[in-house]
């Protein structure tokens, strides 16, 4: 290695870097060269493993979300130890003028490649290969997402009353505190709108006495659902079906209670009133809807290139908060409160990141090397944009009025009494056939 080539490492990640104040990391390169980005009174956090040169020259050339997480995926760029501090580290990277970007890529190539390498920097994605990538997130086996989603498959933001609650707890917890701030009772009629593998029907069904109806769009989802209500024992008192909460209209039904989870992020801004209208269409007066969503921050910018919209869910746009309570409010509903969870699903996703780490060796059996990445730091990125607020999640209690009477108690308190109830088995573990991908839910 010329004499001169770690001093210009060195001078343009030093030009890089000025001003970072995220956590202290060690960069090291294919050919062994490292370099410390040191914070005051702190050992490095993490090391960044660049195990190809066009993954710098990406991330220099054109820095955005969408080409460190190919870079990750394709096993261009890793992390070892803490996966979430590197996010701290790409949101410097992406702030910096695209002026000294262009400055210091001319000069990396140059120091480093030489003009040829500059000149095919790069290399664009194929059609195929993100078509490929798509699939490989959404059509997992079951044994993928047991390890990490905890036994009852809940893939939504848990609930913990102390951070030390294990996963299964707060998911738990999440399911009761849906059916108290609903003051859910015995034999009212409750429908949960996008059920999932039927956790929450369960629950209210089980432990709340309520008679429970939940629809999905998944067929497996759906059978699953009605198998664990079978082998439960509440066949007269819950039910899964498979069914477009559009298609309600035409049943005639009328319910008490409406929850929706992690189902609302699907729905898109332009459909919003339709969702929310039908809802209250299936309420009597006086019932109430808790809509559980994850949301954008109104500061967050909506980034052109996204590594999420390109991976993991091509077809989502996040809304706002007021964006989804004007459309609540535009079809009749009275908004009686919001509680942000935000810090909630922070501490979901590390409990995911972990269980994936943790379960690596597993998964590696059911899936790609390059799909458990997709994952992996899909997660951890989700985790950093919960932690710094690019987006929340919100449960939002709607009422439908009877002649001005909403049937709520004057304060919150009287939504986290303690209610007489029967207890509700552990969810078991789904069937191997049983799986549905998607998303991020709430």
């Amino acid at each position: 290695m010329p004499d001169s080539l770690p001093m210009r490492r060195k001078s343009w990640l030093d030009q890089l870097f000025a001003g970072y104040d995220g956590p202290a990391f060690v960069l090291r390169l294919w050919d062994g060269w490292h370099w410390t980005c040191r914070a005051p009174n702190q050992p490095p956090i993490c090391t960044v493993v660049v195990t190809d040169p066009k993954a710098l020259t990406a991330l220099l050339t054109k820095p955005n979300e969408l080409t460190l997480g190919e870079a990750f995926v394709n096993g261009r760029l890793d992390v070892e130890g803490d996966i979430f501090s590197v996010f701290s580290i790409a949101e410097h990277i992406f702030s910096r003028p695209r002026r000294l970007h262009r400055q210091l890529a001319e000069s990396l190539a140059i120091a480093l490649f030489g003009l040829g390498q500059w000149l095919r920097h790069g290399a664009v994605s194929s059609r195929g290969r993100d078509r490929a990538s798509i699939a490989y997130h959404y059509d997992q086996p079951v044994d993928f997402f047991q390890p990490w989603l905890g036994d009852s498959l809940v893939y939504s933001c848990a609930y913990f009353h102390e951070s030390t609650d294990s996963l299964n707890q707060a998911q738990q917890q999440k399911l009761e505190l849906v059916c108290q701030k609903l003051r859910l009772a015995p034999g009212e009629r409750f429908l949960d709108i996008g059920c999932g593998w039927g956790s929450l029907a369960l629950h209210a069904a089980g432990k709340h006495h309520a008679q429970a109806c939940g629809i999905t769009l998944s067929h497996e989802q759906a059978a699953t659902a009605q198998r664990r209500i079978q082998r439960a024992g509440l066949d007269g008192d819950c039910t899964a079906e498979l069914r477009d909460y559009r298609d309600l209209h035409n049943t005639h039904q009328i319910f008490d209670k409406i929850a929706s989870v992690g189902m609302a992020e699907h729905v898109g801004l332009k459909n919003l009133p339709l969702y929310f209208g039908i809802a209250y269409d299936l309420l009597k007066p006086g019932g109430m809807m808790l809509n559980h969503a994850i949301a954008r921050s109104a500061l967050s910018p909506i980034r052109p290139d996204s590594f999420v919209d390109r991976y993991v869910f091509p077809d989502g746009r996040l809304v706002t908060l007021p964006e989804m309570l004007a459309a609540a409010e535009s079809q009749g509903f009275e908004v009686r409160d919001v509680e942000n969870l935000r810090e909630h699903y922070e501490l979901t996703l590390r409990h995911w990141v972990q269980g994936l780490q943790r379960s690596k060796e597993a998964l590696l059996r059911h899936v790609s090397k390059t799909t458990y990445r997709i994952w992996l730091l899909y997660m951890a990125g989700a985790a950093a944009a919960f932690r710094r607020g690019d987006i929340t999640v919100n449960q939002v209690l709607l009422s439908r009025s009877d002649k001005g009477r909403s049937g709520l108690p004057l304060t919150r308190a009287g939504w986290y009494a303690a209610r007489a109830a029967a207890p509700i088995a552990q969810p078991e573990m789904v069937p191997r056939e049983a799986i549905y991908g998607g998303g991020l839910r709430g």
